[in-house]
């Protein structure tokens, strides 16, 4: 097996957990479920498949509970794997690693690995994530959504071939999970906008060091959070249904593009315009008003 531990963060996924821990078993020296106290069979699963499970209430945000598994787990593994339970790697993605993970120079500290989403059994939106990294050279950034490893040395390197994010959720689920996102996203958005932990010149900066991956994302974030509310979601629709010529591609990519691109969006912007309608630009009045109506404490990120 390589020289890599799998850390797989978890709650109520017995639909998944099976999956995903046979097929990080096909490389993992070793594997960790790190386990918010679920209250299905997740845990029974993990460990019937001989993996090490570690209850941890959580941590507020995926990157707070990520960050604790880092500090607690007994890693032993000079190599990271962050896999969701609803992910995997395909049989070409495994034979990559196995063949170039062992070779690489030591300055490399990431691995970029692509990724395809599942929608109604068609694989959309592609996106580039740094997944794989060496134990204590990065960490998760702290951000209430949208959370990349961030490299704390070195250099990245990109993998050709896939990995998957395939959920057998309904897609009810899915909606009510990115109604909750959303106000996530809602915050994240006003921080950058509007510096609401840090003053918005820290923050610019603040994005220019975490990597180039991540950095172009960043930019195009800041970018988005300073185009007009309802505007911005309704032309990101435009721009994956028409321009990326998502129109072309099925049914499938409609419902990715419409739901996730402009639906989405613009349920956050609805969120975002319903804090400013009530706070305005006032940055103390902001954070107590997502804490009274949302039970959000957007300081506990820090």
């Amino acid at each position: 097996m390589l020289d890599l531990s799998t850390i797989i963060l978890t709650f109520n996924e017995e639909i998944h957990i099976e999956r995903c821990i046979s097929n990080a078993q096909k490389f993992s020296k070793e594997i960790f479920v790190v386990d918010s106290f679920s209250t299905d069979k997740t845990v029974e699963i993990a460990e019937s498949l001989g993996t090490k499970v570690f209850q941890n209430k959580w941590e507020k945000t995926y990157a707070k509970q990520f960050n604790w598994a880092l500090a607690n787990l007994p890693i032993t593994t000079k190599w990271i794997l962050r896999l969701d339970a609803d992910e995997y790697l395909t049989d070409e993605l495994i034979e990559e690693v196995k063949q170039k993970l062992p070779n690489l120079e030591e300055n490399v500290t990431g691995i970029i690995l692509n990724r395809e989403q599942d929608c109604f059994g068609k694989w959309v939106h592609p996106l580039e994530l740094l997944r794989i990294f060496q134990y204590k050279k990065a960490v998760c950034e702290q951000r209430w959504m949208d959370e990349h490893i961030q490299i704390l040395e070195g250099t990245t390197i990109k993998f050709q071939h896939k990995f998957c994010d395939y959920n057998l959720n309904s897609f009810g689920w899915w909606i009510e999970k990115h109604n909750g996102y959303s106000i996530r996203e809602a915050i994240d958005l006003l921080n950058v906008e509007l510096g609401l932990l840090e003053d918005v010149e820290t923050l610019d900066n603040t994005f220019l060091q975490i990597g180039a991956e991540a950095t172009v994302k960043r930019n195009k974030k800041l970018k988005y959070a300073r185009s007009p509310l309802f505007w911005r979601s309704f032309g990101y629709f435009i721009y994956r249904y028409f321009i990326k010529l998502g129109f072309i591609k099925g049914k499938q990519q409609f419902i990715w593009d419409f739901f996730q691109g402009w639906w989405y969006r613009t349920l956050v912007d609805v969120k975002i315009y319903e804090i400013k309608r009530a706070c305005g630009n006032d940055k103390e009045k902001i954070i107590e008003f997502i804490r009274a109506k949302y039970g959000i404490d957007v300081r506990a990120i820090q």
